[in-house]
């Protein structure tokens, strides 16, 4: 199936190396405020690009959930696919595309995991209903009894917990994003595109213009 983008022309913004921020973190900062102010629900979606032991290239969504002054902060099931892939191979690309603005940030660096009292304090804030979902959900495998197999285990844990509160599981938590690079992409017309790159060098960034 053929399909037309309509030939969009990309003509909301521009970005030039005199406009951004000297810092790549407070340039990400700036994008993602504004990107919360336009897309309230979804600013924060990114793809986390990961590479399997066997070299295979593999990508899905996550969440950000802070930026640090160190890197970006995601959580998810340390027995999935790609926590495997970051165990073998602990470096990722993260990509924020925000298509009403006509951006994109592409964020690429070494990855490792947060602490266990990193990682509780974060999940002592979300909704229990997801708390008690991270011990029943093993993330990506397969559920040979269908819904009703992943259903049971949440009654199972319900019961269990009680009315306490839930703990940890010792197999969820953060990891840290470290970068070496950060991109950032604006749309513009006739497909010449703004493409600003932050590379670590040093200990300092060295910013960059791209061609599109």
């Amino acid at each position: 199936m053929k399909l037309d983008d309509g030939h969009r022309a990309y003509a909301r913004a521009a970005l030039d190396e005199a406009s951004v921020d000297a810092d790549p973190f407070r340039q990400c900062r700036v994008w993602l405020d504004e990107a919360m102010s336009a897309i309230p629900e979804g600013f924060n979606i990114m793809t986390l690009a990961t590479v399997s032991p066997e070299g295979a290239p593999d990508a899905r969504t996550v969440l950000l959930k802070s930026l640090e002054a160190d890197g970006l902060v995601f959580y998810t099931d340390y027995r999935s696919p790609k926590a495997a892939h970051l165990a073998a191979n602990p470096s990722a690309c993260l990509l924020f595309f925000w298509g009403g603005l006509e951006r994109q940030v592409r964020v690429t660096g070494d990855v490792a995991r947060l602490s266990a009292e990193d990682s509780a304090a974060y999940f002592s804030t979300r909704p229990r209903g997801s708390q008690l979902g991270a011990w029943a959900s093993h993330q990506s495998a397969v559920l040979a009894g269908g819904r009703p197999e992943l259903e049971e285990a949440l009654r199972t844990v319900e019961s269990r917990v009680g009315d306490g509160p839930v703990p940890l599981p010792s197999h969820w938590g953060g990891y840290l994003l470290r970068p070496s690079a950060f991109e950032f992409w604006q749309g513009r017309v006739n497909r010449l595109h703004d493409r600003i790159r932050y590379r670590r060098t040093d200990g300092s960034w060295v910013l960059e213009r791209l061609s599109p």
